[in-house]
């Protein structure tokens, strides 16, 4: 499949260019940016060509990977949909329901499959695990704990405008929901939602299946209390989500034989579009409470 990136920043030059350069399935056509210099700089680091129109690189490809802040991924990837391009997406999909509503419009009406890269959902050991206890059942309650220390350490992400502005909720709160959703259900209500020191938030949700879970994301963490770690409790006992070091490249490259074979096959992946906008539903929902509406 012939693929282009949208997208020139930290992300999009340590995860998607040597993703997309190193697998087997993908002819890595080109990169689009909103700089051109650096999408020069980025296309001859990673072999391949920087494009200075987006149609033009859209119209030599048949799929895009796009990494690039929430609001600028949701409408190129409407875009991109619009001109038949199956969509590689980052997390959050988009940073308004709205937004990411006309995403999945977009995708329903052009037919083009979609995966939205929930990191964690693509490693081996964390995917197994997600998907064992999801068979298992009978959860009672949760603990979801995602702590950065982007902007207490030495983050390439620490000067992001949209993190800066949005905080650890849109963007360590996708990757918890991501776990929980599909273990414990669609999330109900967001029952509570309050703020912890720096930019953290604490919230819990009630599931559908009967359980409820708390969660604690962060982006301003300690950098030695900085982790990932998700507790289960029910009627098998008590479950905690194996650590995983691999890189994001691998996953990455894992998420794009997902889009290989939803578009060869025609059914959604479970990480599609549709999913990322019920996690940006959750979101706004839980900002709203934050915010007092």
């Amino acid at each position: 499949m012939r693929i282009g990136l949208l997208g020139t920043g930290p992300w999009a030059d340590m995860a998607h260019a040597p993703a997309l350069h190193g697998h087997d399935g993908l002819d890595f056509v080109g990169v689009w940016g909103r700089r051109p210099a650096a999408a020069e700089e980025l296309a001859d680091r990673h072999g391949t060509r920087a494009y200075a129109d987006v149609d033009a690189l859209l119209a030599d490809v048949e799929a895009v990977a796009i990494a690039l802040p929430p609001a600028v991924q949701a409408e190129s990837a409407v875009r991109a949909a619009r001109a038949g391009c199956h969509l590689l997406l980052d997390k959050p999909l988009a940073p308004t329901v709205a937004q990411g509503r006309s995403v999945v419009e977009a995708v329903r009406a052009s037919g083009v499959a979609s995966v939205v890269f929930f990191t964690t959902r693509f490693q081996p050991g964390t995917g197994a695990w997600i998907a064992e206890q999801a068979a298992a059942g009978g959860w009672f309650t949760a603990r979801a704990q995602w702590l950065g220390a982007v902007f207490t350490g030495d983050s390439p992400f620490a000067a992001s405008p949209w993190r800066r502005e949005k905080g650890a909720l849109w963007d360590v709160g996708p990757h918890a929901l991501s776990v929980l959703l599909p273990v414990l259900g669609d999330a109900t209500r967001v029952a509570a939602a309050a703020p912890g020191p720096g930019d953290t938030v604490h919230l819990v949700l009630d599931h559908a299946g009967g359980a409820s879970s708390s969660l604690t994301l962060s982006l301003t963490a300690p950098p030695a209390a900085a982790g990932a770690a998700v507790e289960l409790r029910g009627r098998a006992g008590v479950t905690l989500m194996p650590e995983d070091g691999e890189g994001p490249v691998p996953a990455l490259m894992r998420a794009a034989d997902a889009l290989l074979a939803s578009a060869a096959g025609g059914d959604p992946h479970p990480c599609d579009a549709s999913f990322g906008l019920r996690v940006t539903e959750i979101l706004a929902e839980a900002e709203a409470l934050l915010d007092g509406r």
